[in-house]
C-alpha cells in the first residue's frame, strides 16, 4: 500500500477570520475521485499550563447530504432572520487588504 493511497487529495481550502475563531472549507477528494466538504472551526484557547492551543471542531460532509446540509442551513437563517423582524443579514463584503486573508495552516498545530 502505497502512503498517497491513505491520502486525500485536498481540491479546495477556504478559510474564514469570524472574531475569535476562524473556519476553514476544505473540499476534498476520495480514491475513487468523489469529492466531500470538510469544515472545521478553531477556536484559540489557553491550557492550564497558560500555554495557547487550537480546539477543533471538524463536520465532514458527504456528497450525498449537501442538499439537505444547504436546506438546514437556509430553513435555520430564514428562522434567525424572521426572529429579528426581517432586518438584514449581517454584510458579507470583504476587504482584499484584512489583515485575516491569510492563514498559515502550519501555525495551527502549534
Amino acid at each position: 500500500m502505497s502512503e498517497y493511497s491513505n491520502h486525500r487529495e485536498e481540491v479546495f481550502s477556504k478559510s474564514v477570520r469570524a472574531g475569535k475563531r476562524t473556519y476553514f472549507f476544505d473540499v476534498k477528494s476520495t480514491k475513487s475521485n468523489d469529492y466531500y466538504l470538510t469544515i472545521t472551526e478553531s477556536k484559540k484557547r489557553l491550557g492550564d499550563d497558560g500555554n495557547p492551543f487550537f480546539e477543533k471542531h471538524k463536520i465532514f460532509l458527504y456528497r450525498e447530504d449537501f442538499e439537505k446540509f444547504m436546506d438546514g442551513i437556509k430553513e435555520a437563517m430564514d428562522r434567525i432572520q424572521s426572529l429579528q423582524g426581517d432586518s438584514p443579514a449581517p454584510s458579507t463584503s470583504h476587504d482584499s487588504t484584512s489583515p485575516y486573508s491569510n492563514v498559515d495552516f502550519d501555525d495551527l498545530g502549534k
